[in-house]
């Protein structure tokens, strides 16, 4: 199966690029990595060689200006091979797409350069520990002080929390302890990477998780920390919520690619496995229940494919597309924790092992089902949508 039709030929040599840097860099190494839960430093450099980190900001910025489908066809490739590399671009990019679309011209010319060819890479964060999908209940604040604001507060299960060298920070803009969702905007935090102690910010340790090793997963505990006025996303207060809100659009589409990716692969040892492991005198995928399998999982695989596209054509084209990243999302996450799971069962007792990719794959899909908010999340995004969409 193939993840390129409909595909320019320019976009088409960036997937094949991708897809051969995977089977030649990543699939190697990649269970030996995530079993130490190594971060993958060589890969990443590799990955900055080839431009990806730039691939989606604008070539006046000196990136790629691919559009976000290209982008969701290198995701697939990247989490093909593992998944927790396109964990490390997702942030990256919701980043300079909300620098690229809402970002004053000189917070552009200050980030997204940098950003374009790796030397700075970017976090997203919104949650907390009370707040999760209940994004309005945060408390971090940041207060204007002058010509900074002063920041204050925790924040959770930030990815790339260490490495990035700047940060977007959801926080309070007012001193309302009752606002909720009122006074909420958008700070780019600068950071020195790879320090988990600087005055007035504090990062813990990684935080222990079944899957999606190798990426860490952090806190960011601020303490009055200063950040200058000029980097106040857009220049003005008060937008926060629905900046991050349009960038989490851009997340799950990474989502759903990343669930294709992960999908395609354990297809891809499920079948081959099915070929070579023998029951009863013939190969397993020589039974009729086994082909069921394969068959469910291929179609559902190709059904997502089209969902993201969908999803990734209406954002590229300017307009709002919650209902369809929120589709592609929610059933992209899902099928790729059955895939999984019936990859897995098709393997026997050897998908249980660690020295079976498939092992890998099924602790890795859980976190998809969760990450840029839980399937019933989504699937309150959708009803609001369809009730808005099909009006009476």
């Amino acid at each position: 199966m193939t993840v390129t039709g409909e595909l320019t030929d320019v976009q088409r040599q960036i997937v094949q690029t991708v897809r051969d840097f995977v089977d030649k860099e990543v699939i190697p190494v990649a269970n030996e990595l995530e079993h130490a839960d190594t971060y993958p430093a060589e890969i990443v450099a590799k990955m900055k060689e080839i431009g990806l980190f730039g691939l989606k900001i604008p070539e006046a910025y000196g990136g790629l200006g691919e559009p976000l489908t290209t982008y969701a066809h290198v995701v697939v490739e990247l989490a093909r091979g593992w998944m927790s590399l396109s964990g490390i671009l997702n942030t990256h990019f919701i980043a300079a797409w909300q620098l690229e679309t809402y970002g004053t011209e000189d917070q552009k010319q200050r980030f997204l350069p940098r950003m374009a060819t790796g030397e700075i890479r970017a976090a997203l964060s919104m949650s907390e520990t009370h707040a999760g999908s209940d994004v309005q209940a945060i408390r971090c604040k940041a207060i204007r002080d002058g010509d900074v604001y002063r920041v204050t507060g925790t924040k959770m299960w930030v990815t790339n929390g260490l490495r990035a060298g700047i940060v977007m920070l959801l926080c309070k803009t007012d001193d309302d302890p009752d606002s909720r969702g009122r006074g909420m905007s958008v700070l780019v935090v600068e950071k020195e990477p790879e320090r988990d102690k600087m005055p007035g910010l504090e990062i813990p340790p990684n935080i222990p998780k079944l899957g999606y090793k190798g990426v860490e997963t952090t806190e960011l505990i601020f303490d009055d920390f200063e950040v200058p006025a000029a980097n106040l996303l857009g220049g003005e207060e008060g937008k926060g919520f629905y900046q991050i809100m349009a960038g989490i659009e851009v997340g799950r589409v990474n989502v759903a690619a990343r669930a294709i990716g992960v999908a395609q692969r354990a297809f891809e040892e499920a079948i081959r496995y099915a070929q070579q492991r023998e029951t009863f005198g013939k190969p397993i995928a020589h039974h009729q229940a086994i082909q069921f399998k394969l068959a469910d999982m291929a179609t559902k695989i190709e059904a997502a494919k089209l969902l993201m596209m969908q999803a990734a054509r209406k954002k590229d084209a300017g307009e709002r597309s919650d209902l369809e990243a929120g589709m592609a999302k929610l059933f992209a996450s899902e099928m790729c924790v059955e895939v999984a799971t019936e990859a897995l069962r098709i393997h026997g007792g050897y998908g249980y092992s660690k020295e079976f990719t498939v092992e890998r794959l099924y602790r890795d899909a859980p976190f998809l089902l969760i990450g840029e908010g839980t399937s019933e999340i989504q699937k309150m995004v959708i009803g609001r949508q369809l009730l808005e969409r099909y009006r009476i």
